[in-house]
């Protein structure tokens, strides 16, 4: 079957369909990782999106249900070069097709995603809509009036847990605020011997300090951090305590907004696993998995607050905050990146001494 993706500027990609035949509108955004295609549609850090895979052939070692980085696909439409006939792998349970229809999340296949990732790079991140009508042109001017109003919003309640989970360990007690978190961010902490309790994003502050939790952890979420005008009041309420707080991604920008700092849209953002950072104080070079459209502004951070800690080594904007006479680090990449590359894993070794010492 015929598959379309409209774009935003008028230009059309012909290819085949594949997963579910269902019309959607997304935000249009690419990812540069050569593995992982299950953790990427499974991360709910895109929610709202139709991810473009600019690796050609994806699907050759099937579906691994143990690798699933949340209970559910969140992208709303998934476009690749090529879809593997065959997939092989010890560990296979399922092929990408079915499992896409599975999880009705539509597909299209058999375009030239290196043109796609060029205009994307070229105009910068922007919307579409897929779609199996081959009539879609007699209503065009409804179509793109559709894919030009399209916004991602409440992206946090919309993958947020509805109520707290626990997982127990006899090590340190760490509440995680759960604002699209990635089930390897709950694994690095269980691996470490943590008590984990996952708390939903709109968990009151006094809440999780009821819990006298010995360290926070803020997660990884889509979507644009200033509508989290609620969390971020909460994280106001934390940061004022001695509490020790690791921050990935989303939470590393809600907590940089909590602290007077501004954040603002990236042309197309970060996204993929090879990625360069560089720590600051010591010069040495981390390749990092990243997914974010958004960036904290370096000239934003007040430094009397926060100094920067990390920066991306091709564009040079900031990775990372160290916040001063606080037990505060917050990093924009993904240090618990599944299937990798495990440079930065160390961070949460950090955080476990971040704790350790604050005892």
């Amino acid at each position: 079957m015929k598959a379309f993706l409209i774009l935003e500027d008028g230009q059309i990609f012909e290819g085949q369909s594949f997963g579910a035949v269902k019309e959607t509108v997304c935000e249009v955004v690419f990812n540069t990782s050569m593995t992982g295609y299950l953790e990427v549609l499974t991360d709910p850090s895109y929610q709202g999106q139709g991810v473009v895979m600019t690796y050609p052939l994806i699907g050759n070692y099937g579906i691994c249900y143990a690798d699933m980085e949340s209970e559910r696909v969140w992208p709303s439409a998934y476009i690749v070069r090529e879809v593997s006939r065959f997939s092989s792998n010890f560990r296979r349970e399922g092929d990408l097709d079915d499992f896409l229809k599975d999880q009705d999340v539509p597909g299209i296949c058999g375009i030239d995603t290196r043109a796609l990732t060029k205009i994307l790079r070229e105009k910068g991140t922007m919307n579409g809509m897929l779609t199996t009508d081959e009539g879609f042109r007699l209503r065009i001017d409804e179509i793109m009036a559709q894919i030009r109003a399209y916004r991602v919003t409440n992206a946090v309640k919309t993958v947020t847990c509805t109520e707290t989970r626990h997982y127990k360990g006899d090590g340190y007690k760490v509440a995680l605020l759960d604002l699209g978190t990635k089930k390897n961010i709950e694994q690095c902490l269980v691996d470490r011997g943590c008590d984990v309790t996952v708390y939903p994003a709109d968990t009151p502050a006094e809440t999780i300090l009821n819990d006298r939790p010995d360290g926070i952890m803020l997660s990884n979420g889509p979507g644009d951090p200033k509508e989290c005008s609620e969390v971020i009041e909460e994280l106001k309420k934390l940061y004022e305590t001695d509490i020790p707080i690791f921050a990935i991604c989303l939470g590393h920008q809600l907590m940089a907004l909590a602290n007077g700092a501004d954040t603002e849209k990236m042309k197309y953002g970060h996204r993929g696993g090879n990625h360069p950072v560089k720590d600051v104080k010591t010069g040495k070079v981390y390749i990092s998995s990243q997914n974010h459209g958004y960036v904290v502004k370096e000239g934003s951070v007040d430094r009397d607050v926060a100094e920067v800690a990390f920066l991306n080594v091709n564009d040079q904007t900031v990775e990372g905050l160290h916040y001063l006479n606080k037990n505060i680090l917050t990093v924009q990449f993904h240090p618990e990146a599944c299937p990798g590359p495990v440079d930065s894993n160390f961070l949460f070794d950090e955080f476990m001494n971040m704790m350790e010492v604050s005892k």
